[in-house]
């Protein structure tokens, strides 16, 4: 069995992540950093946790920006 300890990911929901970027960086800078529609036009986590579920590239660059503003 793997243990997941210096993971900062793990345990954490994408919803969690997601909400964790909007209250510190916003809709807007999201944008700019992550360039997708789902942060630009009409944005909110709904509709955000649809796309990104469903496309990996996306996520991982949602996970990296997240990785990035913890540390």
């Amino acid at each position: 069995m793997s243990t997941q300890t210096n993971n900062p990911l793990h345990g954490k929901t994408l919803q969690s992540i997601l909400e964790a970027l909007v209250a510190h960086l916003g809709w807007e800078e999201m944008g700019n950093r992550v360039n997708i529609r789902c942060f630009r036009d009409e944005p909110s986590i709904k509709s955000s946790l649809v796309f990104l579920r469903k496309t990996d590239w996306a996520r991982k660059k949602v996970e990296d920006l997240y990785l990035e503003v913890i540390r």
